[in-house]
């Protein structure tokens, strides 16, 4: 063979068994399926290993402190009370599930109470326009207390105080 044409040609030979998975060469078993692939799907080759998933962690309290995750919970409302029930080292801590019940049961009622009076305000002033006024301070009322609410609840949250409402207090404690 030509010198010259030696090189050439071991490169591309080179390129096309290192070239990725469409052309380098893979293992056929018996059956004639690269190995690993079956009938039933893909099964990893017995030479990987297999049998039981690697352990998990175990638990680990989180970084951040109590306090500033029950504050966390009231931070957007009856949102953020849904997502600490579900966070995984939060929702195991009886305090910070109280408030996250709390949170949700207080902010989701004045949700609903804000948005039916705003509705009901919308209405009203298309039938008579001074009624509508009366819908629209109430749904001002209800807004006003609500944030009131909001920041006296984040402010005894941080504070470590487990402060409980008259009526949805009570609620959130069988809750948790």
């Amino acid at each position: 063979m030509d010198p010259a044409n030696i090189f050439p040609l071991f490169v591309i030979e080179h390129l096309i068994m290192n070239s990725g998975p469409f052309f380098s060469p893979t293992p056929q078993t018996a059956s004639g399926l690269p190995a690993g692939m079956q009938m039933g799907g893909f099964q990893a080759p017995p030479s990987q290993g297999g049998g039981y998933p690697p352990p998990q962690q175990p638990y680990q309290p989180s970084s951040m402190p109590n306090n500033v995750a029950a504050l966390l919970c009231y931070a957007f409302g009856f949102i953020t009370g849904i997502l600490f029930l579900f966070l995984e080292p939060y929702n195991r801590d009886r305090n910070i599930r109280f408030h996250a019940f709390q949170s949700i049961f207080t902010f989701g009622g004045l949700f609903g109470v804000h948005f039916a009076l705003s509705i009901m305000a919308n209405i009203a002033v298309r039938i008579v326009g001074l009624f509508g006024l009366l819908f629209s301070l109430l749904s001002l009322m209800v807004f006003l207390i609500g944030l009131g609410l909001w920041i006296f609840l984040m402010v005894k949250a941080y504070q470590g105080e487990k402060f409980s409402l008259p009526i949805i207090g009570p609620l959130a404690e069988k809750q948790a």
